[in-house]
């Protein structure tokens, strides 16, 4: 559910569960913590780009895993202890995202450490995890503070309000928006 591309000093993560919508299931959240896990831990990786397979990039987290555990301090562990944001954060500096189509949830807060986070035209931007009983716990509360100031922060994650890239770039939360992929890149 994750592809990586090492190009000299360019590792290239690719989301690819188009058919879930790249929705982060427990494979995927594995894997992207390895995958930063390796950006950060091997210096010759002088850039890191998150992308996306399908029209869609990400979800959120896997709905249907909800709730499968005992309890749900044990869910909280499992997740924590494999938290891709341990790692994405660590990176940030030299990471760059570029999103197309829905940037929820979970996908949004690993996208928002980004350096350079940049969107297409149709680009959407949403946290619904209040409506559900939970909050943002893949480092949303941190990475979109960090990018937009904790008072937009609050109004994404407590009213659950879904915005546009065109809102997205006036906010900050995006620096452009842009149909090339390629114009995302650190230079």
């Amino acid at each position: 559910s994750v592809v990586l591309d090492r190009t000299g000093e360019r590792l290239t993560i690719t989301l690819d569960h188009p058919e879930s919508g790249n929705s982060i299931d427990r494979a995927m959240r594995d894997a992207l913590y390895d995958a930063f896990s390796l950006a950060v831990l091997d210096p010759d990786i002088r850039q890191v780009s998150l992308r996306e397979a399908g029209r869609t990039f990400s979800l959120g987290a896997e709905l249907g895993e909800f709730g499968t555990t005992t309890d749900p301090a044990t869910a909280h562990a499992i997740r924590m202890a494999t938290l891709p944001a341990h790692w994405a954060w660590r990176c940030a500096d030299k990471l760059d995202v570029h999103v197309q189509g829905g940037c929820v949830g979970a996908g949004l807060e690993l996208a928002a450490w980004a350096k350079r986070f940049t969107a297409a035209p149709d680009a959407w931007f949403q946290l619904p995890e209040l409506a559900m009983g939970i909050l943002p716990g893949a480092g949303g509360c941190v990475s979109l503070t960090r990018r937009i100031g904790r008072q937009r922060a609050a109004l994404l994650i407590l009213s659950g309000k879904r915005i546009s890239a065109k809102t997205a770039l006036a906010w900050g939360l995006i620096d452009a928006v842009t149909g090339d992929e390629a114009g995302a890149d650190i230079g």
